[in-house]
């Protein structure tokens, strides 16, 4: 009961709370789940160190114990844009960054069923993008514009060690999403999107979803083991709020992602970790429907403009060097193909997700009363993407040519966990 306890609890404070942060590494979607993961660039699918593991490979939650693991992530991106034009009034150069610092906090739970069986919760901020503009954007409206996208995973989880060697696990993946819109007046209006007054300055709407990650984990020899995980897309509830902003009438699902992976013990003090990951941005039509045909379709129709992204792949370096008994290093190099085309910058000056390399650093150190205190730091490097000269189509600066918009942004973030076993 006390177990069951925590669990509810532990959950409930972090489902309230990971809303709140938002993030944009690979993609949308975070470079890693849980403060160790994070420390290695996110590489994890073959080598599990806490009860966040389920969020990278519910199949590794098995090797963890029974344990209690609580962070929070500290991220501040940077983001800015400009609009280039011979046009006076269309040109401009903008700073994206009204809000700077984003509180993104984690939960996990596991406990041992059986020798060969777990169960545990993991809650975690999925993924998000914000932009505050300090000013309105001229070809987007007359107010500050702005979005505050943000998604949590609350994820039950069960996992089996077939064998020795193998072990499966699945996890129910129970989605929440928040999002708001501002600054988009000229967009808002007939001939623009299907539905006018449902595009921009509505206040925050919410969406909920739920979707399968399945994972497996193999120990081929005494120094590789193999890993493999799968998420479904996560089919989630309109944005009613914003029918008339994305395509197909507000729909916003998450995208079907999965990835491979290794870790190979070079020595009893370092171990290597290696994850590929594949994003299905490609899938979910208001993130990748584009704006390259003019005339564009209207806003909020199946076909209706969104965000013009690719799919794309991540690839995940960490090390992990067992300095002392009660110190753990870690390091990391993260490199995503950003999945922005030179031609799809116009809307995602609203969402310059552009970052691709990223360097991480971690530690754990075992305190005197067996309890972990782990912390990490992660820093994105600015990532410059220059639109086509036709980025902006003549049809949205109104002057019958074309324009140019340029994205940029950097990252950094600094995490720390505290963690028991029990």
């Amino acid at each position: 009961m006390k177990h069951t306890q925590k669990i509810l609890a532990g959950a409930l404070a972090v489902a309230l709370a990971a809303p709140m942060g938002a993030m944009a590494t690979n993609g949308y979607f975070s470079h890693g789940y849980g403060q160790k993961s994070k420390g290695m660039g996110g590489a994890g699918v073959a080598y599990a160190q806490d009860a966040i593991a389920a969020a990278t490979n519910p199949a590794g939650m098995v090797y963890v114990g029974n344990r209690v693991d609580i962070g929070l992530e500290i991220f501040r991106p940077s983001r800015s844009s400009e609009i280039v034009h011979a046009n006076a009034g269309v040109a401009q150069s903008l700073d994206g960054d009204g809000t700077t610092i984003f509180a993104i906090p984690e939960f996990g739970y596991n406990t041992m069923l059986a020798n060969n069986m777990s169960f545990g919760v993991t809650v975690v901020g999925n993924g998000g993008m914000n932009t505050d503009y300090k000013t309105q954007v001229n070809l987007f409206g007359t107010t500050p514009a702005g979005v505050d996208l943000a998604q949590m995973f609350i994820l039950p989880t069960w996992a089996y060690k077939i064998n020795d060697k193998n072990a499966v696990g699945a996890s129910l993946i129970l989605a929440y999403q928040r999002f708001e819109a501002t600054g988009l007046q000229n967009f808002d209006q007939v001939g623009m999107t299907n539905y006018v007054g449902s595009v921009t300055n509505v206040g925050y709407d919410d969406s909920t979803g739920f979707g399968l990650r399945i994972g497996w984990t193999g120990k081929i020899n005494d120094k590789l083991t193999l890993g493999a995980t799968y998420a479904s897309k996560t089919k989630m509830s309109e944005f009613d709020k914003y029918k008339g902003l994305f395509a197909e009438q507000g729909d916003f699902d998450i995208p079907a992602n999965y990835a491979i992976g290794l870790a190979y013990e070079v020595s009893p003090k370092l171990t290597v970790a290696f994850d590929i990951e594949r994003i299905l941005y490609g899938d979910v039509r208001a993130i990748a429907n584009n704006l390259t045909d003019p005339p564009p379709p209207n806003l909020g129709a199946d076909n209706g403009a969104g965000f013009g992204w690719d799919d794309m792949t991540a690839f995940k370096l960490g090390f992990v060097y067992n300095y002392r008994s009660d110190l753990v290093l870690r390091a990391g190099f993260n490199h995503g193909s950003q999945p922005i085309p030179e031609s799809q910058t116009f809307f995602n000056i609203l969402a310059p997700g552009v970052v691709e390399d990223h360097l991480t650093l971690g530690a754990t150190w075992t305190l005197k009363n067996k309890s972990e205190l782990t912390v990490h730091y992660m820093h994105a490097f600015e990532k410059k993407l220059k639109g086509s000269a036709d980025s902006v189509p003549a049809e949205y600066t109104g002057t019958g040519t074309d324009g140019q918009a340029n994205l940029k942004m950097y990252q950094d973030s600094v995490g720390m966990a505290y963690s028991w076993k029990f």
